[in-house]
């Protein structure tokens, strides 16, 4: 086998190239086709499964999270208010009314996004658009040259030799 890196051979059992130094632990794996899954990326999918933003919005849960933030903070109103040392820390509870009352705002929003979206119709042609009338110009258009008037170029090799001649 040989290492990824610099391409010197290396043995089964070396965990790192003896040149290079680059990790080869995982090429007699890679090799065989049994690559290890890795657990960091297991982790990461099932917290993107049980994760609360990837459900659908629906107007309950924006409701009842709206509802819930409210609730913070009449909570921690009443704290400031009526708790005996409720002054010095009610204003703790403000967090989590803040952020309940923000995300039902969120699902909210993107419940009537995802509707807008679906209540399109992709099916009918768009409307028409019109476009204003080009303004016309003062100043009064040249006609085309006809093929008479075409000037014939003058040749590469005639402005060469006039540069060589001796004058």
């Amino acid at each position: 086998m040989y290492c990824p890196k610099c391409a010197n051979s290396i043995d089964d059992a070396q965990k790192f190239c003896r040149s290079c130094g680059a990790n080869v632990s995982l090429v007699p794996q890679a090799l065989t086709g049994q690559l290890p899954e890795n657990t960091q990326d297991r982790r990461h999918r099932r917290s993107l499964r049980s994760s609360h933003d990837r459900r659908p919005p629906t107007i309950e849960g924006a409701v009842s999270t709206f509802f819930t933030g409210l609730g913070f903070l009449f909570v921690s109103l009443a704290v400031s208010r009526y708790a005996p040392a409720g002054h010095i820390w009610w204003f703790w509870l403000l967090i989590p009314a803040f952020s309940c009352m923000g995300s039902g705002i969120g699902q909210y929003l993107k419940l009537k996004h995802a509707e807008r979206e679906s209540a399109q119709d992709f099916s009918s042609p768009p409307p028409p658009m019109h476009f204003p009338a080009p303004r016309q110009s003062p100043v009064a258009e040249l006609p085309a040259p006809t093929t008479s008037e075409l000037i014939k170029p003058s040749s590469v090799t005639e402005n060469t030799t006039r540069h060589l001649e001796k004058r």
